[in-house]
């Protein structure tokens, strides 16, 4: 398939354009981006820095992919870079920046993900696949996202937090702390809310993965006692749980992290 760039767009000698790639009006493509198969950028999108963008991707207008990282007296390094999977889409206005060397170096959005109008994912990211951020969602530096996430609009989340695979993070969401797998966050400062059961049925989790999530889940953040040794006995009780044991020992590694909790 022919490569299709509008006479307006700029493209920098040394980018790779893969096959059946479409670069619209007024589009600009650094010199060491490297785009995908059939991947389209829409008028006005831009791809700089050291980036690479996977094929089937849509990116559309005004978006900026790999943009310098929001770190005051940063210089642009070859080791800053933005690497994006397959088959995402970047709604108008989003931006994702590069990573910065000495703490990473790389931001990571894996593949089928989801952009909305005015989100963004700030340097050293580490994103999975199949992860939705709504309108005006804005997630800063060292963030990490498990699979099949889901953001409400205009959630703020701060630097460094580890948000679980298959977690929902409610609408307007301020969140600074982690999420666990499969939990669902909602309000100012985000507390837990119970767990993502709209989104489990939706991937097809059967009566009995469910009600193991759901046991470990009351294991660990209801009943009496102390919350460490709650944790410490339901790493006993469902040691051969491995869903369970997701949750549980995603709060083991949290290290000097909090852990939102219900409120």
């Amino acid at each position: 398939m022919p490569v299709e760039i509008h006479p307006s767009a700029i493209v920098e000698p040394g980018a790779e354009l893969g096959d059946g790639v479409r670069i619209g009006p007024f589009c600009h493509i650094g010199a060491h981006a490297v785009i995908g198969d059939r991947t389209q950028l829409h008028a006005h999108a831009v791809v700089t820095g050291h980036t690479t963008l996977g094929h089937d991707c849509a990116v559309h207008s005004h978006a900026v992919l790999g943009g310098t990282p929001q770190v005051l007296g940063f210089q642009d390094v070859p080791e800053s870079r933005l690497e994006i999977g397959n088959d995402c889409t970047m709604r108008e206005h989003t931006t994702v920046h590069a990573g910065v060397p000495k703490l990473a170096g790389v931001t990571r959005l894996g593949n089928e993900c989801f952009m909305m109008v005015g989100s963004h994912v700030a340097h050293d990211c580490q994103l999975g696949n199949d992860i939705v951020i709504a309108n005006g969602v804005q997630i800063g530096g060292h963030v990490e996202i498990g699979d099949n996430v889901w953001f409400g609009g205009l959630v703020a989340v701060h630097q460094f937090t580890r948000i679980g695979r298959n977690a929902f993070i409610g609408g307007g969401a301020i969140l600074v702390e982690d999420v666990i797998p499969f939990g669902s966050v909602i309000g100012n400062r985000a507390k837990l809310a119970g767990l993502n059961m709209v989104g489990l049925k939706r991937r097809g989790y059967d009566k009995a993965q469910l009600y193991e999530i759901r046991s470990a889940y009351k294991a660990v953040f209801a009943g009496g006692g102390l919350f460490k040794d709650r944790l410490a006995d339901a790493a006993i009780a469902f040691k051969d749980k491995p869903l369970a044991m997701e949750i549980i020992n995603f709060v083991l590694a949290a290290g000097g992290r909090p852990i939102c909790k219900p409120g």
